[in-house]
């Protein structure tokens, strides 16, 4: 080669190179002039560069194609090479040349070759670098996941700008259900769009990511908290191209406003505090959106307190069996009684709703359940060896119990190991929820009959009640939620009325015993009368009564 071209060309590799090593500044396009240089002076029309992430997707077309120069002419390949990375990826580099063109000489072909080496090995790791940060960064969805979270976090931190953002973490509510009405990949498709208005809301000044599922956790400048709110409250969105399908989607959300000067040491800094809130917001019946405050941070003490005391304190016999009197409202006699709950713990009494909702976050509230029934069927012996009167006990068991597929039996081991008449307990489930429990329910219940022990439906009417869980079940006992009981004076033919006075009729032309719960009041007995509901169990007549003070009632 000549003199002149000789140096042109090691300027131009040294440019190529400098550009390539640049990574702050680098982009595809600054790569054109070098290669476009070399191109013209080794007499090239056109350079293509190609990549694919698999031999298979290189077979059937599916890679990225960067054109460093083309002159436009018509020429034929000349040169070329492939490369095959360790993971399997396909790079390619091809060079063409237009007809009449002098032919490249040894040297020349040398040239070009080691340029075509430097741009597949660049491209290659490039790629590469990129698809090893979507694998770490993004999930199998194409969600940017916690780990993008955390980064980002990071460099806010960083910067010590992590004072003037909002992090939240949220829950789709009710998804599942989507899920199940519109089908799965509509569904995504809703989860998509949704993601996506968020985004766009957010654009450059946060970052949204998916944690699992339908949970997400976000973090953006304060100023777009209220438009982002507006999304999390609840939104239309659409799952067809046309936009004219579209469901409402809202987000139970726990909300964390970073105040100034606020220390950062690691990301449960922050996630403990807008997890704790969303969990708050879940269960709550009226607040879609909490935000962490000093109560928050309080009840999570109390939840991490009650689950580290609750196994000695199980242990040591400090909860306590209360019962609450069934009363025949013509008779007034106790028919039977529910056993509840209390804690007695360092001299004062733990309510249930206390410590009940911690215990139902895991399988305590089982050991509960069952240490309950056990103490329920030693009193029940108890009292049959003194030759005292007994009646019917009713036990609560927790929805977490439908995990138990040998439930019944549990159920019956200890009821048979304290010799009690099966006819003597009664055990309580509350509506289910999901198809899957509602099946389980299905089955506890059915075998729990076969054995002779009683079955009730709690709480009915306090929640989505439906008729298929009367229908489809074979209980014992309707318990009708104090929410469904008229007030004083209310008008006969109100709403409320109407349905309490059918639905007693409906369960006692059914064969089922029927008990209205939380009777306060002279007006609400009388209003059993009326409507031939002769069980009621409340206030009225008796609160949970400590298991001596039941008993004594009882004997007189």
């Amino acid at each position: 080669m000549e003199n002149d071209k000789l140096i042109r060309y090691y300027e131009l590799l040294e440019k190529l190179i400098a550009t390539m090593s640049d990574s702050e500044h680098f982009t595809p396009e600054r790569l054109n002039e070098p290669l476009a240089g070399i191109c013209k002076l080794f007499r090239v029309c056109k350079g293509v560069t190609e990549f694919y992430k698999s031999t298979s997707h290189e077979k059937s077309g599916r890679g990225e194609v960067f054109v460093c120069y083309d002159s436009g002419e018509n020429g034929s390949e000349v040169m070329g090479r492939r490369i095959v990375t360790k993971s399997m990826a396909v790079a390619k580099c091809r060079v063409y040349m237009p007809a009449g063109a002098e032919p490249l000489n040894d040297e020349e072909r040398e040239k070009v070759d080691l340029i075509m080496k430097t741009v597949l090995s660049f491209v290659g790791n490039i790629k590469l670098q990129k698809i090893v940060e979507r694998l770490t960064f993004y999930d199998d969805s194409g969600y940017r996941n916690m780990r993008s979270f955390v980064r980002y976090l990071e460099q806010l931190n960083d910067k010590k700008i992590l004072g003037t953002h909002t992090a939240a973490y949220f829950n789709l509510r009710h998804f599942s259900q989507i899920n199940q009405e519109i089908g799965r990949n509509a569904g995504d498709m809703v989860m998509r769009n949704y993601f996506t208005m968020l985004e766009e809301v957010i654009g450059d000044d946060g970052i949204v990511c998916r944690v699992g599922g339908d949970n997400f956790v976000a973090i953006f400048d304060d100023g777009l908290l209220i438009d982002v709110l507006e999304i999390l409250k609840g939104v239309p969105v659409s799952y067809d191209a046309g936009n004219s399908k579209r469901v409402t989607v809202s987000a139970s959300t726990g909300v964390f406003r970073i105040p100034d000067g606020f220390v950062y040491d690691d990301p449960g800094d922050i996630m403990d505090k807008i997890v704790a809130s969303t969990k708050t917001a879940k269960n709550s019946d009226s607040e879609n959106i909490v935000f962490f405050d000093s109560k928050t941070e309080a009840g999570k003490e109390q939840l991490a307190n009650i689950r580290k005391l609750f196994p000695q304190a199980l242990e040591n016999g400090e909860f306590k069996v209360y019962y609450q009197p069934k009363t025949d409202i013509q008779s007034e006699e106790i028919i039977g009684a529910e056993a509840l709950c209390r804690w007695e713990h360092d001299g004062g009494v733990i309510m249930p709703s206390d410590f009940i909702p911690v215990l139902e976050q895991s399988s305590d509230i089982c050991k509960l359940d069952f240490f309950m029934l056990e103490r329920v069927c030693q009193d029940i012996r108890r009292r049959i060896d003194e030759g005292k009167p007994v009646v019917r006990i009713s036990v609560n068991l927790s929805r977490k119990h439908m995990l138990d597929a040998d439930l019944p039996e549990h159920i019956i081991e200890i009821v048979d190991r304290n010799r009690i008449p099966h006819n003597l307990i009664e055990i309580e489930l509350t509506e289910s929820t999901t198809d899957v429990e509602f099946k389980e329910v299905k089955r506890v219940v059915s075998e729990l009959q076969q054995d002779g022990i009683c079955t009730s439906v709690d709480d009915f009417g306090m929640g989505q009640s439906s008729l298929n869980l009367i229908r489809e079940i074979p209980w014992s006992v309707l318990k009708l939620d104090r929410s469904l009981l008229p007030a004083d004076e209310e008008n006969p033919h109100s709403t409320r009325s109407v349905m309490f006075k059918y639905l007693v009729a409906m369960a006692k032309e059914l064969g089922l015993e029927c008990i209205a719960e939380g009777v306060e009041t002279e007006n609400q007995v009388q209003m059993l009368r009326n409507n031939s509901c002769s069980l009621a169990q409340g206030y009225y007549f008796d609160k949970p009564l400590p298991n001596e003070e039941f008993e004594k009632k009882l004997d007189e």
